[in-house]
């Protein structure tokens, strides 16, 4: 702990709050805000995070949903399961050659749709875009929020349901007033996990569409290896201070909607 994430930890927020002469300065990050293409990679990566852990989340929910409600030990349970685990973490060089082998200019899929009259790269659509890069995203996004919302579904007891139909509830007051609230919290928890998740993937990005696209991760990259300035590096440790400032918000926030989401799941 201490070596791999402790002593990195303390350079990076050391670095981003001195100087070439470690003076001590809040230079740093007004560098970075004023910067331009430092304002534009912070947009881009928060509406491509806010994006694809929206999507990974309603999908796999849905997905997670589906196979709690399958038969147990079933052939969509025991698929669904095994795979997530697998493709929650299928990410990075592997994944960004897949995708290109995939949905590249002359991809398989790409070339398959062709065949049926529909042209992606005519209506605008690129692998290098935001759009491009969010499906990639999306790919390990819908996994892993399976593995995260299963527990608080399979915590909804089948006896709430039965109290309140026998109350007489709809299936949908079933759902309105008693299943949303209870996995509300949960769902807002893995979501923010997600969010955290996509904020800060960076081989996946890098791989697919090296500097093309404008996100903190890849400016991070430019600026540690003096691709842009001369003694950037400061800068890109600042970008990181930033980077952990926006993680840790989203951990208070997980663990805050985390407590209250403990208590259905005892």
């Amino acid at each position: 702990m201490v070596v791999f994430l402790g002593i990195p930890l303390y350079v990076v927020i050391h670095g981003s709050l001195t100087t070439e002469t470690n003076q001590f300065t809040f230079a740093n990050f007004k560098q970075t805000w004023e910067f331009h293409s430092y304002r534009v990679a912070f947009k881009n990566s928060l509406i491509l995070s806010i994006w694809t852990s929206v999507v990974g989340a309603v999908f796999g929910t849905w997905l997670a949903a589906a196979v709690v409600t399958a038969k147990p030990g079933g052939l969509l349970h025991r698929i669904v399961q095994s795979s997530s685990g697998v493709l929650a973490y299928f990410a990075g060089v592997p994944l960004a050659f897949a995708f290109i082998a995939a949905l590249g200019l002359q991809g398989v899929v790409t070339v398959l749709l062709k065949h049926f009259g529909i042209d992606l790269y005519a209506h605008g659509f690129t692998i290098s875009s935001m759009t491009g890069v969010g499906l990639c995203y999306v790919y390990f996004q819908i996994p892993l929020m399976v593995i995260l919302i299963t527990p608080a579904l399979e915590g909804l007891r089948s006896e709430w349901r039965d109290a309140a139909l026998s109350l007489g509830a709809s299936k949908l007051s079933y759902l309105r007033h008693v299943a949303v609230p209870v996995l509300l919290p949960s769902f807002v928890g893995a979501t923010l996990i997600l969010f955290g998740n996509a904020f800060s993937a960076y081989a996946t990005a890098l791989a697919l569409v090296g500097s093309t696209l404008s996100i903190v991760p890849a400016q991070i990259d430019n600026a540690l290896n003096g691709n842009v300035l001369v003694g950037a590096d400061r800068a890109g440790l600042t970008l990181g201070t930033e980077m952990i400032i926006v993680i840790l918000v989203v951990m208070v926030g997980y663990w805050l909607v985390q407590r209250r989401a403990r208590r259905w799941l005892r």
